[in-house]
């Protein structure tokens, strides 16, 4: 049972790794469009990164949450998985009992409140690194015409440099900022994440199987990767927000500053802003997660017993 707990991490480490490398490129663009900096809509937004920025826009800041998006999900499916088991192992004496609807939802809520420990500063640094676009001087003082000596100047050099930053200068509640948000946003979110995972896999696959098949996770990983994701949009708008903001100036005093603020200004829409981008980039970036997580388990759980 024990090496099964580790087996968790491992496989969801290389799930998240591969969930990273698909889904960034979109990541970046949902990140742009709701932290409001006027691109307009998706396309325009693809157009404008793409423009200024050439093809590597689009993978600005990849390499840190490559690496610790990676260790997140390692984190979150771990977690899942082992309270899955021990919820069944209390109710049902066994804990490969398949679970019920209330013990997925519980195992959901209990990863989604971990993966805001370790998942709020990795999405702090990911946002303010997607979000460099602007000189430090020209955003800091709305300036119209920027000073030479500040053209290229940015305020992070790198991850490292942008978590050493944020210490110096808000302390380690800094790289918290947003988690109230990310964890509004988590706890409901990976309910629609694992519990239509679970059950799809179920309806998808024959009863013949004793496992899902590798296209049953695909498909099932992806159709509840969109469906988290799309429902999770309001709230990743601010979330998203929060963190981005504080790069140059602080707009926003909390989470309920920034849903108002928002509303005033934008309307009751910018709490949908990237929903399409959301729902797209669920789909494939969640149906790597998936399969990258099962057949990784797979692989361990066969070396286990190969080699006991």
């Amino acid at each position: 049972m024990g090496s099964l707990q580790l087996d968790d991490f491992i496989a969801g480490w290389v799930g998240g790794a591969a969930a990273v490398i698909v889904g960034h490129p979109l990541d970046t663009v949902k990140t742009r469009l709701q932290a409001g900096q006027g691109y307009g809509n998706t396309f325009k937004c693809v157009l404008t990164v793409y423009r200024n920025e050439a093809f590597a826009g689009f993978f600005k800041g990849m390499s840190f949450p490559l690496v610790s998006i990676a260790i997140y999900n390692s984190v979150v499916f771990g977690v899942f998985s082992n309270i899955q088991r021990l919820i069944s192992q209390q109710h049902y004496g066994n804990p490969h009992h398949p679970p019920a609807l209330v013990d997925l939802a519980l195992a959901s809520m209990v990863a989604g409140a971990f993966s805001v420990g370790i998942g709020g500063p990795v999405e702090l640094v990911k946002i303010r690194l997607q979000m460099q676009t602007q000189t430090f001087l020209a955003a800091n003082l709305n300036l119209k015409h920027r000073a030479t000596d500040f053209a290229v100047q940015t305020a992070y050099r790198g991850p490292i440099h942008c978590v050493g930053t944020i210490l110096q200068q808000k302390g380690l509640a800094g790289l918290y900022r947003g988690s109230v948000a990310m964890l509004l946003r988590d706890v409901p979110g990976y309910c629609f994440y694992f519990i239509p995972y679970t059950f799809l896999c179920e309806w998808i696959t024959p009863d013949k199987c004793l496992s899902p098949s590798p296209f049953s996770v695909w498909m099932a990983g992806g159709i509840a990767g969109a469906i988290s994701w799309g429902t999770a949009t309001p709230m990743d708008v601010v979330k998203s927000r929060l963190q981005a903001d504080g790069v140059y100036l602080n707009k926003y005093r909390g989470v309920i500053d920034c849903i108002s603020q928002s509303y005033q200004n934008e309307g009751l829409k910018v709490f949908f802003r990237g929903f399409t981008v959301n729902a797209v980039r669920g789909f494939p970036m969640s149906a790597a997660m998936f399969l990258g997580y099962e057949l990784s388990l797979r692989a361990l759980r066969d070396q286990a017993e190969t080699n006991p």
